[in-house]
């Protein structure tokens, strides 16, 4: 064994007894009833809504001392932390782009909180750092989004979020000088930097300024596209497009390569298919930015995906006729269905990604969730497979239609993402960045398997552990899951995984309907009525572990973040005794008032809304908020969220944990349930603007926790195996 792993003696973790008492405070129970089509529900915690109340703001004090009180009694911690950092402390990029002969790309050398963009003046030149947010905040709390650099190079857009907020301040700064130029854009939120051919402005998505009170979590409508130009205020931006009729829909905008159009993608909330809308910019050395929107694709029949343009054919990805995906080639002179080629059809692997790099149509598809990668001719006359690095997925693609060069992320559980360049029309791969850390992959391997769900359903689910492992039950188990939105969880690496399982746990990894993993049919099979679907996998999950001798129920721990934290808290209604130990984090808790917080409305399309009679009893049938049993003996539970997130309202986590401290406070052996809430800090995860710090602390809590509570002599403090 490595030096660098040498803890000292094995200490087995999982106390043989719980925490010390902690002295969670019990929330007032309030008198709100609400009334759904002639059904009366309670909301006790309503007031809990009001995040800046004096009595929130004393309730959420008197929960952090609480699990400070109970997390500093748990020994498993200050390793654990220990071992993360060392872990993380390694050197991470961002897919380059490149513009004007200048490369840009995002790096964290391991511990800064933040990453930093960085250029390349020219080939051969070193690297220099364009902004450093991390000398913005004293906690590192402020990260820079949105990284969008001119067509020429000469400019880089880029957004500052702060406190892990979705709100993005978009400033502009000439890459030559590192200056910032005087423009500022506010009250942007989901939406990226298009710029015009001309360098001189660019398009962007925002929303009306938001009343102070409501900034971070009020309902947000009346989404606009506008473009502003270069030196001029906010106020004189000019509006390009906007949906008075539809205040809730979203929609955001992106220049083609050749700076001639502008298209703009269009999402109902209540529907998972989209439109496609084109504005013709005539001369891209000086845009007409009063040009018609033309409603290209406006039967919202299906998803379309704009991937890139060859002059007036737009190669678009589609599910129309084709639910694992197809490529289709729309030419702007003749654009009826009629006309359409398919240079890349519906096979049968779904796509789940793919863009117009080289002149080429570059397609990501998934094997049984796995990646493979292929480039097609645009008439589809031909096609190059494009070997991957070894066995894993593809992350994400970076490349424009007269670069030659494809950049991609590939990733396994078992290995950091390395950045790979391609040549799309030879072929040809070379490594742009490969990681190094402490972390030795050698003594663990992965294995894909399937089980069957309650209706019989073929599922997949990857199972990493120590090569050898004795299938005799004595293994801790940590099994992960999401299911929802059209997102395929994909065989990635991730630190805290690594640790865990050096202390010899297994990470398990069930693709649950409701992702994207098998195409549009196997999201659609975990969306409105057939969420359940996504509940019932997971729980199969489980047993199929058990059954198997992976694990035990009392060596289990579960865990989701956001939809996944739903995921958590349903399941955790439907079967307390499955684990050992929950972990539900930032999670949509209350599935009845869901829509009526920050963008919960354009969620409609997976969950349906109380509305409705038929949608309320959907969602009332799991609602975790609403159906807490007050009779049932629940597992150890650790909630975790932000006091800033504006993406999942905190006070879904507020409401959950006071009702679930309500419950298990009246039976013997429940719990502990504890919330932690995170200071300064959002929805983290995908977003990727929570410091490092941050991070390393929540999972240093979380496998801490799960450790303590798994069964006795399970697990060895990291590295001693």
């Amino acid at each position: 064994m490595r030096k660098s792993l040498k803890f000292g003696a094995i200490i087995f973790l999982a106390a043989c007894g719980g925490l010390p008492a902690a002295d969670v405070p019990a929330a007032r129970r309030g008198p709100q009833v609400d009334d759904y089509f002639g059904e009366k529900v309670a909301d006790p915690y309503r007031w809990m809504e009001d995040i800046d109340s004096p009595e929130t703001a004393a309730w959420v004090a008197a929960e952090r001392a609480a699990t400070a009180q109970a997390l500093a009694a748990v020994p498993e911690r200050t390793r654990v932390r220990t071992r993360l950092r060392e872990l993380w402390n390694y050197p991470r990029f961002g897919l380059p782009q490149t513009r004007g002969g200048r490369m840009f790309f995002t790096k964290n050398d391991g511990l800064q909180n933040q990453a930093v963009p960085y250029v390349v003046d020219a080939p051969g030149r070193a690297p220099r750092v364009l902004i450093d947010p991390n000398l913005l905040s004293s906690e590192g709390t402020v990260a820079a989004t949105e990284i969008s650099p001119s067509d020429d190079g000469s400019l880089l857009g880029y957004g500052l979020a702060t406190a892990g907020s979705d709100w993005n301040e978009l400033h502009v700064r000439d890459v030559a000088s590192g200056r910032d130029l005087p423009d500022v854009v506010r009250w942007v939120k989901f939406s990226g930097i298009a710029w015009t051919k001309d360098n001189a402005g660019f398009f962007y998505s925002r929303f009306p300024e938001v009343p102070k009170g409501d900034r971070l979590f009020g309902r947000l409508t009346g989404r606009q596209l506008l473009y502003h130009r270069l030196g001029t205020e906010q106020s004189a931006d000019r509006l390009i497009f906007e949906m008075k009729d539809h205040p809730d829909w979203f929609f955001g905008g992106e220049v083609t390569d050749d700076g001639r159009y502008l298209v703009i993608s269009v999402d109902q909330n209540d529907r998972t298919e989209n439109a496609l809308y084109v504005a013709d910019l005539a001369e891209p050395g000086a845009p007409r930015l009063r040009a018609p929107v033309v409603r290209l694709l406006d039967r919202f029949d299906a998803r379309y995906t704009f991937l890139g343009n060859r002059g007036t054919v737009l190669f678009v990805l589609t599910t129309l006729d084709a639910p694992r995906g197809r490529v289709v080639a729309i030419d702007l002179v003749s654009p009826g269905p009629a006309a359409w080629r398919t240079p890349v059809p519906q096979a049968e692997d779904a796509i789940e990604d793919a863009g117009f790099v080289g002149g080429r149509i570059v397609v990501s598809k998934l094997h049984d969730v796995q990646s493979r990668l292929t480039a097609f001719a645009p008439d589809g006359s031909s096609r190059r497979d494009l070997p991957l690095p070894g066995v894993g997925c593809v992350t994400a693609l970076s490349g424009r239609s007269d670069d030659p060069a494809l950049y991609y992320g590939f990733s396994s559980f078992l290995a950091p993402e390395s950045i790979m360049s391609c040549d799309v029309a030879t072929g040809r791969q070379t490594v742009f960045q490969e990681p190094r850390t402490a972390f030795d992959p050698s003594a663990f391997e992965t294995t894909e398997m399937f089980y069957p769900s309650r209706d019989g359903m073929r599922i997949p689910m990857f199972v990493t552990a120590r090569k050898g492992l004795r299938r005799d039950g004595t293994a801790a188990a940590w099994l992960y899951g999401y299911g929802g939105f059209a997102v395929a969880v994909k065989p990635e690496y991730a630190v805290p995984v690594a640790v865990w399982l050096e202390m010899g746990g297994i990470y398990v990894q069930a693709n649950l309907r409701g992702g994207s993993e098998y195409g549009e049919a196997w999201h659609l099979a975990g969306t409105k009525e057939r969420k359940q679907n996504v509940f019932d996998d997971f729980v199969a999950a489980a047993e199929y572990l058990v059954a198997q001798g992976y694990t035990r129920r009392d060596r289990l721990v579960i865990e989701g973040r956001s939809n996944g934290g739903l995921l958590i808290g349903a399941v955790l209604n439907q079967r307390p005794d499955l684990a050992a130990v929950a972990l539900p984090g930032v999670g949509v808790m209350d599935m009845l008032r869901y829509h009526t917080f920050t963008v919960g409305a354009s969620w409609a399309a997976d969950f349906g809304t109380s509305e409705d009679p038929a949608g309320y009893r959907i969602l009332k049938a799991y609602s975790p908020l609403h159906n807490i049993r007050e009779t049932a003996r629940y597992p150890a539970v650790l909630i975790t969220t932000g006091d800033h997130d504006d993406r999942v309202f905190p006070a879904h986590s507020f409401k959950y944990a006071a009702a679930l401290q309500h419950a298990a406070a009246r039976v013997a052996g429940s719990g502990p349930v504890l919330i932690r809430i995170e200071s300064n800090a959002g929805h983290g995860g995908s977003t990727g603007t929570s410091p490092v710090s941050k991070v390393i602390d929540e999972w240093a809590d979380k496998i801490g926790f799960a450790a303590h509570y798994v069964a006795p002599g399970t697990l060895a403090a990291p590295g001693d195996r």
